[in-house]
């Protein structure tokens, strides 16, 4: 049965894939067709084919923009809100987080680079079910499970750091929550592995590694690969005049 899965199992989610695209670019290729083609037939050369340049540019956009709502939408439909699991990577029991998977990088490889960080990206990530505060700044596209997320307040997200509620061990996927306190900063690069938890203040460090079920007390400052606490150079100072 397993073996049969893993011969055909991708091609439901290829499917799905083309569905939640085609769905969008159907949107896209109905702004050209109806608004903007119309329009450009009555231009002239050499005017014509820089403002066809633009109209199929603005209907790219209109493609992205739907997208963000089309896909949470089908998650929601085919039941693609996740929770803990630990098992095999292929079995029935895990097809919601191969259709959660699916929606968010169809997003994230066509479109969500051009708006992010932006209120657009934010509302996408909110619709797939990522719990979201007040004041928190994304500046990565490099997110996946999104349900299984948990942003506090004023949370910072850095550039191209990667957040990702799964991982393998032992032959089996692990699917955890993860948990990244109020004001606490994930630097450039970093990477946040499921079941990790940074408390309140907390700093992860750019470039470092923050392994699974790893638990950061608040205003600690963590780096390194693997990520390890760090002394603060205030506190390495503090100690030396008590002394």
């Amino acid at each position: 049965m397993n073996r049969l899965l893993s011969l055909v199992g991708p091609l439901p989610f290829i499917a799905l894939a083309i569905v939640t695209a085609g769905l969008a670019l159907g949107i896209a290729a109905a702004l050209y067709g109806l608004v903007f083609a119309p329009a450009l037939a009555a231009v002239a050369s050499p005017w014509h084919w820089p403002l066809t340049g633009l109209a199929l540019a603005a209907s790219y956009f209109a493609y992205g923009l739907a997208l963000l709502l089309i896909a949470p939408a089908l998650n929601t439909l085919l039941g693609g809100r996740l929770s803990p699991y630990r098992g095999p990577a292929v079995s029935l029991s895990v097809l919601r987080w191969y259709v959660h998977c699916t929606l968010t990088l169809v997003v994230r490889y066509s479109f969500l680079e051009f708006v992010t960080p932006s209120p657009f990206a934010q509302l996408y990530y909110r619709l797939m079910g990522m719990k979201i505060g007040r004041g928190v700044h994304i500046n990565s596209t490099a997110i996946a499970d999104p349900s299984m997320i948990e942003l506090d307040d004023y949370v910072t997200i850095g550039g191209s750091a990667s957040v990702m509620a799964h991982y393998s061990q032992g032959g089996y996927l692990i699917i955890a929550p993860v948990r990244i306190g109020a004001g606490a900063t994930i630097g450039l690069r970093a990477i946040i592995m499921g079941g990790v938890e940074v408390g309140e203040k907390a700093k992860v460090l750019a470039g470092s590694f923050v392994l699974p079920n790893t638990r950061i007390p608040a205003g600690e400052l963590w780096g390194g690969i693997p990520a390890q606490r760090i002394e603060r150079e205030e506190s390495i100072h503090d100690a030396g005049a008590s002394d």
